[in-house]
């Protein structure tokens, strides 16, 4: 089963997409994972790659389409893959659309996981970490029992992303907002989008995946 798994950043595509990794097999494929591999496995189009990386300019289209044709060939994708972060517009969209043509491949669904602006806001920016043992946690959905004590490991130091300030979070909305949400109506036009809540609690949101890949 080939998929693509769409929302805005802290829609939770990445917790959903191990999910699906485990229970079907399917292997989740992140196009930044896929970059560095193929620039340290010195292939052809990783030469490409680290040319184009080492004069400070953005890797084109061709290039990561080519890199993600690449890793389809890969036997640990033969029984699916799942892509998340990927297409990012239309053009990319069309380009991928084009290199699984050429392989005799198309896409079985694309899952866009709805959710707020305002609540991912809410969700994003109160997220911080055990420093110790990396357990995550929230600052209205999931506290520690004990305040400032890990329910985990106990340690008492916790960090928060540098990059989940609320500016941070509402500027990465609006890019997604402009340039990857048009990405629902050109789907949905194949007829291929499935739309989710992801407003539910994680279980739920799992549950619906589960019912779109099973009608699939």
């Amino acid at each position: 089963m080939k998929i693509i798994l769409l929302g805005p950043p802290g829609a939770g595509k990445g917790t959903q997409a191990k999910f699906i990794e485990e229970k079907r097999g399917m292997k989740q494929l992140s196009t930044g994972d896929m970059l560095r591999a193929a620039v340290a496995a010195g292939t052809e189009t990783g030469k490409k790659a680290k040319a184009v990386m080492d004069r400070g300019d953005l890797v084109s289209d061709e290039i990561v389409v080519s890199i993600i044709a690449d890793r389809l060939d890969a036997p640990d994708v033969k029984k699916g893959f799942i892509l998340d972060g990927f297409p990012r517009n239309s053009a990319q969209a069309e380009a991928l659309d084009t290199m699984l043509r050429s392989k005799g491949l198309k896409l079985d669904a694309v899952i866009e996981i709805k959710v707020d602006d305002e609540a991912l806001v809410e969700r994003i920016t109160g997220r911080f970490t055990c420093a110790k043992c990396g357990k995550g946690y929230h600052d209205r959905f999931e506290r520690p029992k004990v305040t400032g004590v890990c329910d985990v490991c106990g340690g008492t130091a916790f960090n928060r992303r540098a990059d989940d300030t609320e500016k941070t979070v509402r500027d990465r909305l609006g890019i997604y907002n402009k340039q990857t949400a048009p990405l629902v109506s050109y789907y949905g036009a194949k007829g291929n989008l499935k739309t989710i809540d992801g407003m539910a609690d994680i279980a739920q949101v799992t549950r619906q995946i589960e019912e779109v890949l099973d009608s699939v």
